[in-house]
């Protein structure tokens, strides 16, 4: 019984989130009066200022950390970003180094 609420607590917040996601990248790009290019799978050139959070997260699906561990190593390696996946974390307010930061072997 204390799953069914849990369960929807945790879908309502990702919901917000998403909509958080969703809700940021479209103003940015209203306010710029720009739009995004490259969301769309076989129609790379569609473009559109108002991105579902889900085309979004989409463009990151292939985005990978590889970890090589051994005694008194680790390495990281992390894909390197795309112009599209750079501009997104711009519109979001991030900068690249806060994902190059996943691969620092310090």
């Amino acid at each position: 019984m204390l799953q069914e609420p849990l369960h929807a607590t945790k879908h309502s917040r990702c919901a917000t989130r998403g909509t958080l996601v969703e809700s940021v990248v479209r103003q940015h790009l209203s306010k710029q009066k720009g739009e995004l290019a490259g969301l769309f799978a076989g129609n790379p050139k569609r473009r559109t200022s108002q991105p579902t959070t889900e085309r979004l997260l989409e463009v990151f699906s292939e985005v990978t950390l590889t970890m090589v561990r051994a005694p008194g190593f680790t390495q990281r390696h992390v894909t390197p970003l795309s112009p599209l996946q750079q501009q997104i974390l711009a519109l979001l307010g991030f900068s690249p180094a806060v994902y190059l930061r996943l691969a620092d072997d310090s």
